[in-house]
């Protein structure tokens, strides 16, 4: 592409989005530039296999990624399976995660899952939605983690606040609920774009476009968002 067209190119797709935010060639452009700026991206949760991402993603409420990381290790040392995490005492869980917040609550789900995984999966974590909703715990976001970043099924689009606050301010929805805007990103983003999608939101939601002071001035995504709370703009007052 020359020079020429390609200032051209970003000239409509400015027009489109202040026309309609939703426009196919605004959402490819947000595309291809999360593509380029975070490429190669994966999860941010340590883990092996599909049950320690289980557990590391329930513990990731209410809690950092990074809290959690320093949480795991000893906590699958200790128990290293869904048998032996079934097999666990309450109190041996709640100590091993207590900095990671309502730790009684998650010891509670953690256990209560590795015994549903035993019980009714053979010990492996189910590979539906509908199944994997079945462990106590387990919510839709959790479900979309561990399908897409242990597995490799798109089922659907996994919505936390990073990515619940990003969509909002790149006017992709104007949903609240979490549930809602994974609807509203799925009739949007192709669906082999969802798991990525959602690891690049959350990078970026990390890295550049924090909540309370948002690094507009360094963010790639900047010539394509109109949001309010914007700390800087290229865009003509």
């Amino acid at each position: 592409m020359t020079k020429t067209a390609a200032v051209g190119t970003k000239r409509a797709v400015k027009k489109a989005a202040k026309r309609n935010p939703l426009a196919p060639e605004r959402i490819a452009a947000i595309l291809d530039v999360l593509a380029k700026t975070y490429p190669g991206v994966v999860c941010a949760l340590n883990h092996r296999n599909g049950w320690e991402l289980t557990v590391a993603t329930i513990l990731s409420a209410q809690c950092t990624d990074v809290r959690v990381n320093l949480v795991t290790p000893a906590l699958f040392k200790a128990f290293p399976t869904p048998k032996a995490m079934a097999s666990a005492s309450l109190p041996e869980l709640e100590e091993l995660i207590r900095t990671t917040g309502f730790f009684r609550n998650k010891a509670k789900s953690i256990k209560g899952a590795a015994q549903a995984v035993v019980d009714e999966f053979g010990g492996e974590v189910p590979r539906t939605m509908e199944e994997i909703l079945r462990l106590p715990g387990v919510a839709r976001k959790t479900g979309n983690v561990v399908l897409g970043s242990w597995y490799g099924i798109a089922v659907g689009v996994v919505v936390d606040t990073h990515v619940m606050r990003l969509s909002q301010r790149l006017e992709l929805t104007k949903e609240t609920a979490p549930e809602k805007i994974e609807r509203d990103l799925m009739k949007i983003i192709p669906q082999d774009r969802w798991i990525n999608f959602s690891h690049e939101l959350i990078h970026h939601g990390r890295q550049v476009c924090v909540a309370r002071k948002p690094r507009c001035a360094d963010c790639t995504l900047e010539k394509l968002c109109y949001s309010r709370d914007k700390t800087w703009s290229s865009h003509p007052s």
